[in-house]
């Protein structure tokens, strides 16, 4: 599928909130727009602003940050905060609900996914006769392979 066919529904969904929201459609929010959706996984707003400079992009650091904030109302993107670290996001339109376990020594936010929760969801809809939306799991420990090598390629010191 080519990326402008792909981009096609979340830009819709993008200008339909511009248009009802009184918001001019500028190129530099469709620029944030897009590279959200071409990153992979989880990022920040400055490593977002980064890979839009890197593509030569004449888009400012607080359009990016008042497009984020767009973005999440809308909900184009999902906003994360795990543990100590800034403010993380990710594309959450169409993708699939998943959950993530956080390291505590590297920061390494990993993703997984594991039908059971889902089973359990739909038991406690059926058993409190109670409509979920949305649910957030965070599991938070510490990766193997920092305990077991002495590195890690996530490892970063932290500042006291």
């Amino acid at each position: 599928m080519a990326e402008a066919e792909f981009l096609k529904t979340e830009k819709e969904i993008f200008t339909e909130y511009m248009v009802s929201n009184g918001l001019r459609k500028t190129p530099e929010r469709y620029a944030v727009l897009e590279e959200a959706y071409r990153t992979n996984g989880h990022f920040n707003v400055d490593m977002l602003f980064e890979l839009i400079q890197k593509r030569k992009l004449r888009v400012s650091r607080a359009t990016v940050y008042n497009t984020i904030e767009h973005l999440l109302k809308c909900g184009l993107i999902t906003k994360h905060q795990f543990g100590e670290t800034k403010f993380i996001y990710e594309k959450s339109f169409a993708y699939k609900q998943h959950d993530h376990l956080i390291c505590g020594d590297c920061e390494k936010v990993f993703e997984f996914c594991d039908p059971r929760l889902y089973q359990i969801q739909s038991t406690v809809e059926k058993y409190l006769d109670f409509k979920i939306s949305q649910h957030a799991l965070n599991f938070y420990g510490q990766c193997n392979k920092l305990k077991q090598t002495g590195a890690c390629e996530h490892f970063k010191i932290k500042k006291q």
